[in-house]
């Protein structure tokens, strides 16, 4: 048991530096209504910040998505790490929107850095046979972080003094510590190339990937385009709304998210990769209808079941799109293809963000949110559909 033990404990170490680098991404959610009193602007403003940081998860990952399978996992990790950093010390000096907009980049590059290069090094660093396992760590890691940030900002910025400022020194902290990790972790990429070397990736799949690489695309847009419009709007939508104006809850609703989606992830292992993608839509399906009902009828405990069901659905889907598609990759081409994922996933999580904000100006955040439902109600019904009629091999 000790030996099991030990042999998971660097993949285990990874993971929780993924989680601290994600933390940093959802950190500032609770706080944006803080920020808009503090410096004036409107709910698209809100959305447009939001949607930046998915802006640079993008662009990283087109331009250095594959760098990790060059210049080694640990490089491109604490160049992640340095990026998060800088990222808190944006929002710690910040005193207009421009720092609010460097902050949610250098975030967004952070996350772009880890979410292919960490997702690999946690499988790589699994011991043999461990491949269920580390999917799940990984997932794990990525939601949990996320789940993470918003619930220590809402009860840091509910309960202890500078709300704006304290949230961001201690995630400086846990990135300080997470280097000193990442700094003692083993390097796993053998054959170790010069940076010189990597190259923009144009989004390709290698043709076995193809065939599984689709509708794992669709689920994971949709499940990403529901966790953005909860990140982004659903702490104002509390506060005007429901008249909920508690940080630490706001904070505790988004995270309930991104739990729930963990939840979910652990569930594929029972239900298996192939039923959980359809079965990951249905509940995606379920979570927007209680959400409509609850812009409907002005209820927080649909809010809050929203998250829930919603989360799950996700994460079912998330998992079961990662390891199909993960499991289809050859290794030397892994990372590339997961952050090829991950593209279509960011896409999905900024640009109904910003359709969002837009459509909140003439039409509120209600109508706005309904409209954005309406959406994703077709697209996902649209994806289960195809994921019954295609789905994807059971033994991914």
């Amino acid at each position: 048991m000790d030996r099991d033990r030990r042999a998971w404990l660097p993949c285990l170490l990874a993971g929780a530096v993924f989680a601290v680098c994600m933390v940093g991404t959802t950190l500032p959610t609770p706080l944006y209504g803080l920020y808009q009193d503090k410096f004036g602007f409107s709910e698209l403003t809100v959305t447009v910040v939001y949607a930046v940081y998915a802006f640079g998860v993008i662009g990283v990952l087109l331009l250095a998505g594959n760098a990790s399978d060059t210049v080694g996992r640990r490089s491109v990790l604490l160049w992640g790490l340095g990026c998060a950093a800088a990222s808190a010390v944006c929002f710690l000096c910040a005193t207009g929107l421009g720092w609010l907009y460097a902050g949610r980049l250098l975030s967004g590059l952070s996350a772009g850095l880890f979410t292919g290069a960490a997702t690999a090094y946690v499988m790589d660093l699994a011991p043999p046979g461990g491949a269920a396992r580390a999917t799940f760590v990984a997932t794990a890691a990525n939601m949990g972080g996320l789940g993470c940030g918003p619930l220590l900002a809402g009860v840091l910025a509910q309960y202890a003094p500078w709300p704006l400022y304290l949230p961001f020194v201690v995630h400086l902290a846990l990135v300080a510590c997470s280097a000193v990790v990442v700094l003692r972790l083993p390097e796993t990429v053998q054959n170790l190339r010069p940076l010189s070397t990597v190259r923009p990736q144009r989004p390709g799949l290698p043709a076995q990937v193809r065939p599984v690489f689709g509708p794992a695309a669709i689920a994971s847009f949709v499940g990403f385009a529901l966790f953005g419009v909860f990140t982004s709007v659903s702490p104002a939508f509390l506060a005007q709304s429901l008249d909920v104006r508690d940080h630490a809850v706001s904070g505790l609703v988004v995270a309930l998210a991104f739990f729930s989606s963990t939840a979910g992830q652990l569930a594929v292992g029972r239900v298996g990769v192939g039923r959980s993608l359809p079965l990951g839509c249905a509940a995606l399906l379920a979570g927007l209808a209680l959400l409509a009902g609850a812009l409907r009828w002005d209820s927080l405990t649909l809010v809050v079941l929203s998250a829930i069901v919603g989360g799950a659905g996700q994460g079912l889907a998330f998992r079961g799109a990662l390891a199909a598609v993960a499991g289809a990759s050859p290794p030397d081409r892994r990372a590339a293809v997961i952050s090829t994922l991950f593209v279509v996933a960011y896409t999905g999580i900024s640009v109904p963000v910003i359709g969002v904000g837009v459509l909140a100006e003439p039409m509120g955040l209600e109508g706005a949110g309904l409209v954005f439902i309406a959406c994703m109600a077709v697209l996902v019904s649209t994806a289960g559909a195809y994921l019954l009629r295609r789905p994807v091999p059971a033994g991914r």
